[in-house]
């Protein structure tokens, strides 16, 4: 069990999941699932496992990306998510089912690759989902992932964590560092994969972006009310959701500009090969 990660970093519930799709899904994650898509399609798989799907931006991606023969299977654990996700056109038939990566309820071997985006910081027990990943894929099959990079290569999401650590300076709500910005040391990963009985080496790609918000308020409100990092601000005492917002709106009009914002993100990708 990865300590480290607490039960609650992974409560994507209440408005989170609206929020989440509206403004996280294109400041962040949308150009990382095209790329992930694309990288899918190079495998020319014929049924692929998705895991933590989220709000299916990676799945919209793929329905896009792979040809209509190729089923699709898309998992997370939060229902609430996965309900968000359904409710969006993927343009072709996609299956829907809440499943936990650490206890995937699918047999040994029905997969070509398991994909999954931005996820693997949330897991618990990293190597126990890598090995279920491997469990159900096919000889040859592949585990393609992403994980962000450290936080202080993710301009928003560092400017939101100093800005909340001036706002609650007892106790500062470190979601972003601690769990999203979290796993992203190479040879933990590699070392992690090993664990669960990956004998291929990993590869790794570094891939950096721009993150666009039309405004610094908007970038606030994707980070303090469309990710877990809400229950922890409104856990802590001393400001409420409304004013930590808001502090972190003017934290990043006053490092990005008062009018549209970009920010630098980064992200690693990793395939490895069962």
């Amino acid at each position: 069990m990865d300590t480290n990660t607490p039960r609650h970093d992974a409560n994507f519930a209440g408005q989170i999941p609206e929020l989440y799709d509206r403004y996280l899904v294109p400041m962040l994650f949308a150009s990382y699932a095209a790329d992930i898509a694309q990288r899918a399609a190079a495998l020319e798989p014929s049924r692929v496992l998705e895991t933590a799907a989220g709000t299916g931006a990676v799945t919209r991606a793929m329905a896009h990306a792979l040809p209509a023969h190729v089923d699709i299977v898309a998992t997370d654990l939060n229902q609430a998510m996965l309900d968000r996700a359904a409710k969006l056109d993927t343009g072709r038939t996609v299956t829907w089912q809440q499943a936990n990566a650490l206890q995937l309820p699918f047999d040994d071997a029905s997969f070509d690759i398991v994909v999954c985006q931005f996820g693997a910081m949330f897991f618990p027990d990293k190597t126990a989902a890598f090995a279920q990943a491997r469990r159900v894929l096919r000889p040859g099959g592949a585990l393609l992932f992403n994980v962000w990079d450290r936080i202080e290569e993710n301009e928003f999401a560092d400017t939101v964590t100093d800005a909340l650590a001036r706002v609650f300076p007892a106790d500062p709500p470190l979601f972003m560092k601690r769990t999203p910005h979290g796993y992203f040391d190479r040879d933990v990963i590699a070392r992690d994969l090993a664990a669960a009985g990956f004998d291929a080496k990993p590869r790794f790609d570094t891939i950096a972006q721009r993150s666009h918000a039309s405004s610094a308020d908007v970038a606030a409100i994707a980070y303090c009310q469309g990710t877990p990092l809400r229950n922890e601000i409104e856990a802590c005492g001393g400001a409420s959701l409304e004013e930590a917002t808001s502090a972190c709106a003017k934290a990043i009009a006053a490092r990005f500009g008062s009018g549209a914002v970009d920010g630098r993100i980064q992200a690693h990708v990793i395939v490895v090969r069962r």
